[in-house]
Order: structure tokens, then C-alpha cells, then sequence
């Protein structure tokens, strides 16, 4: 009896150090660089909302956050590549209403499970799609391009960043409403798509990341597909305002870790990311290009929308027709 009390003490003293140490590591993360996977082409709206994360993230963790765009199948390599990251809190991914709500609805394959594979760690915003053209276009009005469209079918041709992207959806939900037929070229990542816009080798985009470039007068915006005009562009019609009813799309952004991540690392990456989200610079930046930021959400509610969100656009992406190409 001796021996085995002795024995069951020595286990328990041992478990009390694993622990102790386990809380040690946790308070210390991070020790070493983070990685940030982007699953997109450099230059979309995807990208530029993880560069501003990954800066914001680094100055208040005191370490590197290194931006890794891992583009190609609609965001489903570099997102089927992160799952099988360490589960430690030192690589994380922008997950988007794209890959991991729109991608299990469109592809038999995705390398990923988008309610198993993920350990959500903080939302970050969305951003409502607005119908763009070249600065040069004829088109001035919704109606305008409307008339055209439905007089040329298959004339005009659009970009997005990939098949089930939130262009692409937004489009076909535009094509189911209007009837117009229209011819969908798909990229690699909304950055070389707009490039193509703005330099008139494609005639639109319903986008979300290209609002700097309306600004800036090189694109021409006709509609927001928001219930509100926004704030960036008050003077372009919603949709609904432009005769076009229940033309609403949105693509949400956030940040995941692989899942098995511990839960003290992952309070402390939300904890890091809600400050940088609320950090005045860091939030003006992001809503200068039309993304509306949070409201704050812990893991666990991230983790309940993201679930959700697949549900959701099971039923979006049969209305709007959407398909493999």
C-alpha cells in the first residue's frame, strides 16, 4: 500500500507539472513567427485584409506574422495544405464565406472538412458586393447595363476569383434575378481579375475588394448589394434602390486555426485580433475598402456562425446556380 500511495503521489505531481508547464507555454505564445496563410492570389481583397491583420497582429504579439498566399481551386489548396499544420497556434488562415461555406457545396473534393478541420479564432467583418465597370464603360445606371445585357445576350463577360467565389455567387444571384446571360471568366484570386477590369478586358465585376480603385476614379461603381448605401460610397444606388429586389451579397472574412488548437491559444488570438480590429488606424484602412468590422466575436460564437454560414450557402449556391466549371 505504501509503494502504490507513493506511486499515485509521484503521478499526481507529475500531472500538477505537465500542467504548470502546459499554462507556462500558453502564457508565453507566442515565443516564435507566425505564419499566415492567405488561400488567394496576392492583391484581392482576401489578401489585403490578411496584410493588415498580420501587421496589426505582429505589433502586439511582438513577433513576425508572415503572409503565405497559397492561391489555386478557389482557395481549396492552400486551405486543404493548412489542415494539416501543427495545431499549436503558429498558422493560422483568412477563412472566407468562399472556401469554407461556398466550396463544400461545389466541389466533391475538397482536401477539408468545413465543420471538423477548423478551430475558429476570431471574425473579422464582411463586405457587400458592388456592380463595377471600367471607367471608359458606356454603362452610368443599373438600368443602363441591364438593357444592354438583356439585348446581347453573352456579350458582356465578368471576372471573379474563382467558380464559388463571392463574385462569382454574386453574379449568378444577379443572373437569377434579371435574366440576364452573361459570360463567367474565372481567375486565380479577385487581384488579377480586377486587373483585368480596369484594363477593359473584362466588361464587369460584382467585387468586393476594388472600392479604393472607385475612388480613385478608375472604375465606375453602379450598385452595392447591401440593404444601406455605404459609408465609402454614398452616392451609388443599392440594388434594391436601382430597381433590382432582393440582390443582397456579402463575403465575410475571419481567422481560423487548424483544429486541436489548445483553447488558451486560441483566447489569446482572439483576444490579440479583436484589439487590432479595434485599433483606430487598422479600422479606418479596413473600412475604407467597404469591410464593415465586427461585431467582436469570441471563438466559440465564430465557430457557431461558421457552421451556420456552410448551411446557409448550401441554399445560396442552388439558388444562384453556381457550378464546377
Amino acid at each position: 500500500m505504501r509503494i502504490i500511495r507513493k506511486h499515485m503521489t509521484a503521478s499526481v505531481l507529475a500531472g500538477v507539472l505537465a500542467a504548470s508547464c502546459g499554462l507556462a507555454r500558453a502564457a508565453a505564445f507566442p515565443d516564435h513567427a507566425i505564419q499566415l496563410v492567405v488561400p488567394w492570389a496576392p492583391g484581392g481583397a482576401t489578401d489585403v485584409i490578411g496584410r493588415f491583420i498580420a501587421k496589426g497582429l505582429s505589433e502586439r504579439v511582438g513577433q513576425a506574422v508572415v503572409v503565405n498566399n497559397k492561391a489555386g481551386a478557389g482557395g481549396n489548396i492552400g486551405t486543404a495544405s493548412f489542415v494539416r499544420e501543427k495545431p499549436d497556434g503558429y498558422t493560422l488562415l483568412v477563412v472566407t464565406s468562399s472556401t469554407n461555406a461556398a466550396n463544400p457545396h461545389l466541389y466533391s473534393r475538397l482536401g477539408f472538412d468545413p465543420k471538423k478541420s477548423f478551430a475558429p479564432v476570431a471574425y473579422i467583418g464582411s463586405i457587400p458586393n458592388v456592380l463595377e465597370v471600367p471607367k471608359s464603360s458606356p454603362f452610368n445606371s443599373v438600368a443602363e447595363f441591364l438593357d444592354y445585357a438583356k439585348k446581347n445576350p453573352g456579350k458582356l463577360n465578368y471576372g471573379s476569383a474563382g467558380v464559388g467565389s463571392s463574385q462569382h455567387l454574386a453574379s449568378s444571384l444577379l443572373v437569377h434575378l434579371t435574366g440576364i446571360q452573361v459570360t463567367h471568366i474565372p481567375y486565380k484570386g479577385s487581384g488579377p481579375a480586377v486587373s483585368d477590369l480596369l484594363s477593359k478586358h473584362l466588361d464587369f465585376m460584382i467585387d468586393t475588394g476594388s472600392i479604393s480603385q472607385v475612388q480613385a476614379g478608375a472604375l465606375k461603381a453602379l450598385a452595392v448589394a447591401s440593404r444601406t448605401r455605404l459609408t465609402e460610397l454614398p452616392n451609388v444606388p443599392t440594388f434594391a434602390e436601382a430597381g433590382v429586389a432582393g440582390m443582397y451579397a456579402s463575403a465575410w472574412y475571419g481567422i481560423a486555426a487548424p483544429a486541436g488548437t489548445p483553447a488558451p491559444v486560441l483566447a489569446e488570438l482572439n483576444k490579440q485580433i479583436n484589439l487590432v480590429l479595434a485599433d483606430p488606424d487598422i479600422h479606418k484602412k479596413l473600412e475604407a475598402m467597404g469591410v464593415q468590422v465586427g461585431p467582436a466575436q469570441t471563438p466559440e460564437q465564430f465557430a457557431k456562425f461558421m457552421s451556420e454560414e456552410v448551411d446557409r450557402y448550401g441554399d445560396l449556391v442552388k439558388l444562384s446556380g453556381a457550378k464546377m466549371e
